[in-house]
């Protein structure tokens, strides 16, 4: 290296982002992340003994997962080669297994593979990588923000072992906080700081950012106050893939189910915030009013898809409003279960046994002979009888009396059910929800 190149890198690092300055260059100078690589932890075992196999970091961003892989390196006696997958493609892929192939039949030596960002490399990609890590021609760390059980084919994830990196604690993220300071030549009051890990929900990357924006705004005396920070905070990205749809979304329904009115504006809120696309909210919440709800409250499934139609014709922001009185409706809401145990238990009747025939009274006779093959023959029509019911079988034999609906006692379901039998003529048992002397549900 010349003494030009070399004074170009040292300039280079003097204009690095914050973060990138505050790399670590020893393990022991990670921040977080001690269940991994702390003092005896797994990971660092295997980093230190050179004994580290093809690997997948997952975790949220700003966690270390990128300042590991590359500690492997110093670490290493294999050959140590990064990719990001935002920029390599299979061409690139390809030219790395050749010249580890090549290292390997000619020097005997190892290869270790960093691909940044993994979970941006298609079907393809991926596939073009799987050959090399089955074959050991490399040993692949790949770094990804993505649950890889989403974003990583099944064949190349068996062959790794997943490592799971946490966000930092506010304890981390101030420490990390402090030596930013330290290096910024700044300063600033512990409110400042807590503002800071506050805001950084354990990403240390955007603690770092934020703070150095921060630094700037305090210029010339760099004395940092928490009126910094909140000017800065709009460095703020929100971190939103495809787990943390899912979760998100899991969070809103389990609130309304579990009838948290509270919980349920909250998690509304962040969806929204977050870029959701409202339409996708208003669907769920729809499955909600049914699944959940059910006939403790017919009314629900209207609310629902009333804002499913508004969220069509309003529009966001506006739309946020539909979708709010639905999902406090449906938390508010009695909530039933039956109606969908009644269809999953039908549909595993269904998918369980042989497809049996529709009874002949039940089988469609609007045609010109229909009664000659039996068709409709013995079928009584229910609004002949004053009380709009007739006692017939409607299951086919050898399902009859089969109880697939299971009522609950909540809500306006317990009317409905009690209207019902009082048509048929049944009184209800002790616990209010069976006729004296029935079977019980799902007997017969």
């Amino acid at each position: 290296m010349s003494l030009f190149d070399a004074a170009g890198r040292e300039e280079l690092r003097k204009r690095a982002p914050l973060p990138a300055r505050l790399r670590p260059r020893r393990l022991e100078e990670v921040v977080g992340q001690r269940h991994l690589i702390g003092p005896g932890a797994p990971l660092r075992a295997l980093v230190e003994s050179d004994r580290l196999s093809s690997a997948i970091f997952y975790g949220p961003p700003g966690t270390g997962k990128t300042t590991v892989a590359r500690l492997v390196a110093e670490h290493t006696k294999r050959r140590y080669r990064a990719l990001s997958a935002v920029e390599a493609g299979v061409k690139e892929v390809r030219a790395e297994l050749e010249g580890a192939r090549r290292a390997l039949g000619e020097e005997g030596r190892g290869t270790i593979l960093f691909l940044d960002e993994v979970h941006r490399f298609n079907k393809a990609q991926q596939d073009a990588l799987l050959h090399g890590v089955e074959e050991g021609v490399v040993a692949l760390i790949g770094a990804t923000t993505e649950n890889p059980f989403f974003a990583l084919n099944t064949p190349l994830l068996s062959r790794s072992t997943l490592w799971r990196f946490e966000p930092l604690s506010e304890e981390e993220v101030a420490q990390l906080a402090r030596r930013g300071l330290e290096a910024e030549g700044a300063s600033a009051p512990e409110e400042a700081v807590a503002l800071l890990t506050d805001l950084a929900a354990g990403d240390g990357r955007v603690a770092l950012t934020v703070l150095e924006v921060a630094v700037a705004l305090a210029a010339p005396d760099k004395q940092v106050s928490a009126a910094h920070i909140e000017q800065a905070r709009s460095m703020r990205a929100y971190r939103h893939g495809q787990e943390e749809h899912y979760n998100l979304i899991s969070a809103l329904i389990k609130s309304i189910r579990g009838s948290d009115p509270d919980a349920a504006s909250y998690w509304l809120a962040r969806i929204l915030e977050v870029g959701e696309d409202p339409r996708y909210v208003a669907r769920r919440l729809v499955i909600l009013a049914s699944e959940d709800v059910g006939l403790a409250d017919p009314l629900s499934l209207v609310v629902a898809t009333s804002a499913a139609r508004a969220v069509e014709l309003v529009g966001l922001p506006e739309a946020a409003l539909n979708l709010s009185q639905a999902a406090l409706h449906l938390a508010l809401a009695p909530k039933s279960n039956s109606a969908a145990k009644a269809i999953w238990a039908a549909q595993e009747k269904v998918r369980g046994g042989p497809f049996v025939e529709v009874p002949a009274h039940l089988r469609s006779s609007n045609y010109r002979g229909a009664s000659s093959l039996g068709h409709g023959v013995g079928y009584e029509y229910p609004h002949d009888d004053p009380r709009g019911y007739l006692e017939q079988e409607y299951l086919p034999g050898e399902l009859a009396g089969e109880r697939l609906f299971q009522p609950s006692a909540h809500g306006a379901e317990q009317g409905l059910v009690r209207r019902w039998r009082e048509r048929r003529g049944e009184s209800e048992g002790p616990d209010g929800d069976q006729p004296a002397g029935a079977a019980p549900p799902g007997e017969s």
